[in-house]
């Protein structure tokens, strides 16, 4: 199976910056797509930054200009840079990866068990 494990949340204040990392590992046959996404208390998730195996990004207007997401295809990392940080942007974030394990059938999306951004004074 894939396995996904987040790092960096913390608690920073507005203004400041945070870097979040996601380690995938796993037997990956082909990857599509990776991502972030946070989730406020009793919402739905909602996509942060998104990346293609192409280098192809894309952010909601909320956090474009100041999170920019990348990936480290020999590491096997994917990266959330976040700066100027806003007491909204307070969220519980979680990584994505869309991939196939084998040749056959659609791609299914894992997710990583999510760390904890507060911003706060």
């Amino acid at each position: 199976q894939v396995q996904l494990v987040e790092s960096g949340g913390s608690l920073v204040q507005p203004g400041g910056s945070l870097r979040l990392s996601c380690a995938f590992s796993g037997n990956i046959f082909s990857i599509y797509r990776m991502g972030w996404y946070r989730q406020y208390p009793g919402k739905q998730r909602e996509l942060v930054a998104s990346i293609t195996t192409d280098g192809n990004t894309n952010y909601p207007d909320s956090v474009k200009g100041r999170f920019t997401i990348s990936r480290d295809s020999a590491r096997n990392t994917v990266y959330l840079q976040m700066n100027n940080l806003k007491p909204e942007d307070t969220a519980v974030y979680y990584c994505n990866l869309n991939c196939n394990l084998n040749p056959y059938g659609s791609p299914l999306n894992y997710w990583g068990q999510g760390t904890q951004v507060t911003v706060s004074s």
